[in-house]
């Protein structure tokens, strides 16, 4: 048997609750009771029904995104997850979010569809489609009654008169709304002749604004190739129509304005391009015609005939150096040729015989005989003058310079 130490069994008790992932990410509905707000910005308290209770901590970070402030005998839906303060052995609920207990229940699942939806992705920024600058029609789902459809109208109207409405009546409360939204914006986009879908109604409570926190309504928007404008009630009230859109408006008034561009800026805006146009054309021929007058003052243009005939002269004068450099060339070559000549007759054994002497060789082989030792007394040998030559016979021959 193990002996453990208290803080190992703590410790133990712990790391059981903490990899539970039920008790991870827990939903409790309960009354405040023991509130304390320490001075370091935690809120310490314990939340207890009829038959039992447990300690819960919030921390500073959390505490700071609540929209109330929490007091003893509010019923409250909160957030969180389960774990054990060690030092004293007890577990507690540490609270990530809290809401009164009046709308728990929907913002509980507002929260858990949110989070759902944005884990898929539909909420991605890079997927989210751009308006179009001038858009011809504009497709308003929302119900046919009311000041919302009245504002968008007007909005349109006054910003750009040519801009065409189609106006798509639904319910925006109750059972019906969520479907009839929906199929709204599939006919939009089935029927493919507008360029931007408003959706949206005025402001409410969240019960009155739930149609638009519906999964239905965020898949049929998401689905949507036409990009949308979510509208849905008050700036301060926001849906998951709002992050599943393309763009969100924080009132019905502001999504006209957003679609809508202003007609009389678009109106000043082309007369000052048209007055820039105008100019820069204006500037390019005044600059251009400046270019002509003064080609057509130049030389060139006012005696063509001066230019050919300085490039005739140059011509004439390129020809003339070119022809002396060929004279010059062939002299110098010609000379060089003389210079070889002459030094290849010096080398010419018959300009030798010219000058009285003879060559002597051998009968029979042909061969030069140069040395007193290649003489045979009796022997026939040929002697080669200027003119022909002579066969003679050796009968004497004597060593030594005569």
């Amino acid at each position: 048997m193990r002996l453990m130490t208290v803080a190992e069994l703590n410790n133990y008790i712990k790391e059981k609750l903490e990899g539970d992932l039920f008790l991870n990410n827990i939903w409790l509905k309960g009354e405040i009771s023991n509130f304390k707000f320490h001075y370091s910005g935690h809120m310490y308290f314990t939340l207890k029904d009829a038959q039992a209770t447990i300690k819960c901590v919030m921390f500073r970070s959390r505490c700071s995104n609540l929209k109330f402030l929490p007091e003893n005998g509010m019923g409250v839906v909160a957030r969180g997850r389960v774990g054990v303060y060690e030092r004293d052995g007890q577990y507690q609920l540490y609270i990530e979010e809290m809401q009164p207990d009046g709308i728990g229940t929907l913002y509980i699942a507002f929260q858990q569809l949110k989070e759902k939806l944005e884990k898929e992705g539909l909420f991605d920024q890079k997927l989210k489609k751009k308006l179009p600058r001038l858009p011809k029609r504009v497709a308003v789902v929302t119900s046919p009654t009311g000041a919302a459809v009245r504002d968008i109208i007007t909005v349109l109207h006054r910003r750009c008169p040519h801009i065409e409405i189609l106006l798509i009546p639904v319910a925006v409360q109750g059972e019906n709304a969520p479907p009839e939204i929906a199929r709204a914006i599939e006919m939009v986009n089935a029927y493919g002749q507008a360029d931007v879908i408003i959706v949206g109604r005025g402001g409410g409570s969240l019960e009155e604004l739930w149609a638009f926190n519906t999964e239905i309504v965020a898949r049929s928007i998401f689905a949507s190739s036409i990009p949308v404008v979510s509208a849905v009630g008050h700036e301060t009230d926001f849906t998951i129509a709002d992050f599943v859109a393309d763009l969100r408006a924080p009132t019905p008034s502001a999504a006209a304005e957003l679609v809508a561009p202003n007609y009389l800026e678009l109106v000043q805006r082309l007369a000052e391009l048209q007055e820039r146009l105008v100019l820069g054309i204006n500037f390019y021929l005044q600059k251009n015609r400046n270019r002509l007058e003064v080609c057509m003052k130049s030389r060139v243009m006012s005696r063509p005939m001066d230019l050919i005939q300085s490039l005739v002269q140059k011509l004439d004068y390129t020809v003339a150096r070119l022809e002396q450099a060929m004279r010059g060339f062939h002299r110098e070559k010609a000379s060089r040729f003389q210079v070889a000549c002459a030094g290849l007759n010096n080398l010419n054994p018959l300009a030798t015989l010219e000058r009285g002497y003879a060559v002597c060789r051998d009968k029979v082989t042909g061969s030069p005989k140069t040395t007193i030792s290649q003489f045979r007394v009796g022997e026939t040998v040929e002697i080669i003058l200027r003119d022909g030559l002579v066969d003679c016979t050796v009968e004497r021959t004597e060593e030594g310079n005569s």
